[in-house]
């Protein structure tokens, strides 16, 4: 039994950082705390609330500790640990880094694109927001009201005329010079002052401009600014926040059901409300809704640009996270736990949402594990079979082979355990040698050790694929999971395929509104799916790379400078010879010789 009493008695009432270990030396708990040793000493009272927390101190053999001068530095720590080594009793959200924004590049005629990663400097940000389709909505709004292009810089520089962009009203056409400097800096400006929420100061100076116009006569120019005004005051009307006192904020509720927790953050940026979006946490079973709104607040905003005004619907250690979270962004930063007004609508609406999700994830679980109770039932499995992998094999003609493997586990497809193998040094076409190479180097790691071994595997394929299946499986010292294989029907019809066991030679076809059947369809063609998408890409890449490599005289630098300037293989050709040779490296001599075999 772990003694804590040496521990505990040494601990100092400063803020910091704690770290619980298990016999094995895993770091399974991380927290912060004001008073390390008040904190740290709950833990050991006998009167423990929750089951979860009683389970993870009876495994506790060791603790470590961080003094922070701060309680703020504590937080950051915290959350720097928990993401870097994902302890089995923390509530874990997913590390969602790539939230879309919209940017405008710096250029001289800035362009309006969709942007994720890294913002480089010169461009103006805006967002995050909480999916691509609310950004891409955004955009074609801005292209509507404000004209601005979105064309890639190698396209823009090439252009020699409009293109359909500025036919159907959704661009100025400066590529062109249709448009002068100073004009379509106005209407960058104006779409900038749109995304931060002045919609009124943009209205007031389009107003302006307006009157100006028809006291001059210009007509036309007055008709453009109309109807811009119109364009802005149908999108206020739609999607314009009038009742929170700043232009971006975020209101966070949490749902609970069936011992899962959904958090549903609805986003306000620029006073328009973009969406909302769920997020549903790992080893939240036990805990408060207080607990995991925290720890989504550490998890989720350490990494964001946070919101001026944060609404929640938890009662949360509002003064702690602001002080972080306001010292992280530079300015101020409110956490508003009490929401009344308007404020409180917004939040009873993210309540629904998230309420909503919990019922249709629970739904889709009861539905998922219906199905493989039907599966089981239906090949005879024993019902400890919880995890099924499935493999499948895409070519074009031998063409960039790629291999699949698909997981289901835990009542539903587990996305982040699948895997791509790209197949080299095998006959072109041979699917036996490819799906011999790709069971080889997935299974030989489970067999040593790595990795979670299945309870069940899919083979795409009839009685030759299956039978270079059993072989490999064999080698690798694991031959006692079952293989099935799945053949197709006729004319590949759905509902038509025959299963082939690898431990009887047994074939099975079932009926087609077995709801096993339905599982075990929806894997094989997440498989099919998934292979077919990483052997797409894979040729297309050698397709555009051979087409260069080609040519004498056209290197790496010299391929990439091409591609670079001209947006892919595709502008390439259809650039002309003197375009060709305005690109960096490329001589007139060689711009002829690149014409002429891309032609």
């Amino acid at each position: 039994m772990f003694d804590p009493k040496p521990i505990l008695k040494s601990l100092p009432r400063l803020p910091g950082v704690y770290r619980m270990k298990n016999a094995d030396g895993a770091v399974i708990y991380v927290g912060k705390a004001k008073d390390l040793k008040k904190r740290v000493s709950s833990y050991f009272n006998k009167n423990l609330p929750s089951p979860r927390t009683r389970m993870m101190v009876s495994k506790i053999v060791d603790i470590e500790t961080t003094v922070t001068r701060t309680e703020s530095e504590a937080l950051l720590l915290e959350n720097n640990l928990i993401k870097s080594i994902m302890p089995r009793y923390n509530v874990l959200f997913r590390d969602d880094k790539s939230y879309p924004y919209i940017a405008l590049t710096g250029d001289t005629f800035s362009r309006l694109a969709f942007h994720r990663g890294a913002q480089r400097r010169g461009g103006q940000y805006f967002g995050p927001f909480p999916s691509s389709t609310a950004v891409r909505e955004s955009i074609q709004l801005l292209q509507k009201v404000f004209k601005l292009r979105t064309c890639e810089n190698s396209v823009f520089a090439n252009r020699s005329r409009p293109c359909l962009q500025h036919q159907i009203e959704r661009c100025t056409a400066p590529c062109v010079d249709y448009i002068n400097q100073e004009d379509y800096r106005q209407d960058v400006h104006h779409a900038a002052m749109f995304l931060q929420g002045k919609t009124n100061e943009v209205l007031n100076t389009l107003g302006e401009k307006m009157n100006a116009a028809a006291e001059s006569e210009e007509y036309e120019s007055a008709a453009v600014f109309r109807d811009r005004m119109q364009a802005l005051r149908q999108v206020q009307a739609k999607q314009f926040v009038s009742d929170f006192s700043v232009s971006d904020a975020d209101v966070i509720a949490c749902g609970h059901l069936q011992s899962q927790h959904c958090i549903n953050l609805v986003m306000i940026r620029g006073g328009r409300h973009l969406g909302d979006k769920s997020f549903f946490p790992k080893n939240s079973q036990d805990a408060t809704l207080s607990e995991t709104v925290e720890a989504f607040l550490t998890q989720h905003y350490m990494a964001q640009n946070t919101p001026p005004l944060l609404v929640s619907g938890a009662k949360v250690d509002a003064e702690s996270f602001e002080s972080v979270l306001s010292e992280q962004a530079g300015r101020k930063i409110r956490i508003l736990t009490n929401a009344i007004g308007d404020k409180k609508v917004w939040l009873k609406m993210a309540q629904t949402n998230a309420e909503l999700a919990l019922g249709q994830r629970a739904a889709t679980s009861a539905n998922q594990a219906e199905k493989l109770i039907a599966l089981r039932k239906a090949l005879r499995l024993v019902e400890t079979v919880e995890r099924i992998e499935c493999f499948d094999i895409s070519h074009t003609m031998g063409e960039a082979t790629v291999g699949s493997c698909v997981v289901f586990d835990k009542g539903d497809m587990q996305n982040s355990e699948y895997r791509r193998f790209n197949i080299t040094g095998i006959t072109p076409g041979d699917d036996y040698a490819a799906m011999r190479d790709v069971l080889t180097r997935r299974y030989k790691k489970v067999a040593a050790g790595e990795g979670m071994r299945p309870d069940l595997i899919f083979i795409d394929g009839g009685k030759g694929q299956l039978g270079v299946a059993m072989e490999v499986m064999q080698e690798v010292g694991l031959e006692d999971i079952l293989l099935v294989g799945i053949a197709k029907g006729e004319e590949r019809r759905p509902g038509l395929e025959t299963m082939i066991f690898s431990d009887t030679g047994e074939m099975l076809n079932l009926e087609q509104d077995n709801r096993g059947l339905h599982l075990l369809q929806q894997i094989r063609d997440e498989s099919h799916r998934f292979a077919i998408t990483g052997h797409r890409a894979k040729r297309a890449k050698a397709r555009i790379t051979s087409s260069l490599e080609d040519i004498e005289g056209v290197g790496a630098k010299r391929r990439k400078a091409l591609l670079t300037r001209f947006g892919g293989l595709d502008g390439v050709k259809g650039a002309s010879i003197d375009e060709l040779a305005l690109v960096d490296g490329i001589s007139s001599v060689l711009a002829e010789t690149i014409y002429g075999q891309l032609h």
